[in-house]
């Protein structure tokens, strides 16, 4: 028999067992520290005798390692009592007390990413637990992923489990009338994810596509378990379209294609049409969200054969309605790209210097990036070289700063 790869299965059903682990002891935080010294325990002795049930193997060895750490614990309590003369004391429950459920309730699955989303956590350690309770990386690969040292993840990790126990939060789906509302962190958790693989914030890489097919799995996990939530079938619809761009975006030596030069022939179809048919499922609902209208956005770009074959008109009337559910000063800027190419940059300007005027979006290489452009557009090259300069200065992706750069050498 081959040996199984300890990574891949962990990778499959992390989530599945962390989940059957902390409904069955109650401790999120013991959960998956017994999960990962399972993990452990298989990179040793799977080579020499490889489990005929990879999985099952995983589940089991990670129960008895609980079961073992809730013994000691119910032991240490127990010699505090003695210690303390205190017969209350060592009355607490074993592991025989804690009720037996079915490992394989997706419910459970569901319950663990709303945790590991909590609002008592800091939006660094949601992502963090996320992407090691939920989708099974390493404290090393999320790391190499956000660019961080490893210590920094593993103390996020150990903080936000720590904050969970502290806030006493507990192991089960949020209440119907706070759901809605949680879900919306669930989904911005996994919104961030992808756009850090979509378009890296700094480092020597324009796209991540490993970071962004994590999210696209954690999408489409999540869609399955809650399929009657369009928001959740439109996050994914994005992710998806999204992504589908990625052959074409990069150049074989890494640095950035521009929409205008992608050859689109490149452009994943299959993911296309992932992508469209979970928008027709976001839609069903009747209005659009903020993600379904992203989506939207994305699908108007996938149907075009060209930059100037595409519908901008609709394009500006879905970040109007963004604009409307969303409102944020990103939505504003993107809006502005699609008037300059529907009606052209002067009106443009005039709304990006509107974000100028009021700070928003202060410190962003996003706002001198798209008004350099503009005004190279208008013939303004001066101005516009100074933009693009600054664009360059402020702008943490090595990748994007040499676009920059060189879009503002051209101008002379």
């Amino acid at each position: 028999m081959s040996t199984p790869d300890v990574e891949a299965v962990w990778r499959i059903e992390s989530a599945r067992i962390v989940a059957a682990l902390t409904r069955f002891t109650g401790d999120f935080g013991l959960a998956e520290d017994a999960a990962q010294e399972a993990v452990a325990e298989a990179l040793v002795s799977w080579p020499l005798d490889p489990p005929a049930d990879p999985a099952g193997w995983l589940m089991a060895t990670a129960r008895r390692r609980a079961i073992d750490a809730i013994r000691r614990r119910v032991a240490l309590r127990d010699r505090y009592a003695v210690l303390a003369t205190d017969p209350a004391v060592g009355a607490a429950a074993g592991p025989a007390a804690v009720e037996d459920v079915d490992p394989d309730r997706i419910d459970d699955v569901l319950a663990l990413m709303f945790v590991s989303c909590h609002p008592v956590l800091s939006p660094e350690a949601r992502v963090a637990l996320t992407l090691r309770v939920v989708a099974g990386l390493s404290s090393q690969e999320i790391a190499r992923a956000f660019l961080v040292p490893v210590p920094t993840v593993q103390a996020r990790i150990t903080r936000g489990k720590k904050t969970i126990a502290a806030a006493g939060v507990p192991f089960e789906l949020p209440p119907p009338a706070e759901r809605r509302e949680r879900l919306g962190g669930v989904l911005s958790v996994l919104y961030v994810i992808f756009t850090e693989g979509s378009t890296a914030t700094s480092g020597d890489r324009l796209v991540r596509p490993e970071v962004a097919y994590e999210a696209i799995r954690l999408a489409r996990t999540l869609a399955a378990l809650l399929p009657d939530e369009p928001e959740v079938h439109g996050l994914l619809a994005l992710c998806e379209l999204t992504a589908a761009r990625f052959p074409a975006r990069t150049a074989s030596d890494g640095s950035p294609v521009l929409l205008e030069d992608q050859d689109r022939r490149r452009w994943d179809v299959s993911a296309i049409q992932r992508g469209l048919a979970a928008l027709v499922k976001a839609s069903a609902g009747g209005g659009l969200g903020p993600y379904g209208l992203q989506a939207a956005i994305a699908a108007t770009h996938a149907a075009a054969p060209s930059v100037e074959a595409t519908d901008w008109e609709r394009i500006v009337v879905l970040y109007e309605a963004l604009g409307r559910v969303a409102p944020s000063p990103v939505v504003e800027l993107n809006r502005a790209v699609a008037v300059a190419m529907a009606s052209g940059p002067e009106q443009a300007l005039a709304i990006v210097d509107e974000l100028v005027v009021a700070d928003r979006l202060s410190g962003s290489h996003l706002v001198p990036t798209v008004r350099g452009e503009l005004l190279a557009r208008l013939g303004r090259r001066p101005e516009a070289r100074a933009e693009l300069e600054l664009a360059a200065r402020l702008c943490a992706n090595e990748r994007e700063r040499a676009v920059l750069l060189r879009k503002a050498a051209e101008l002379g």
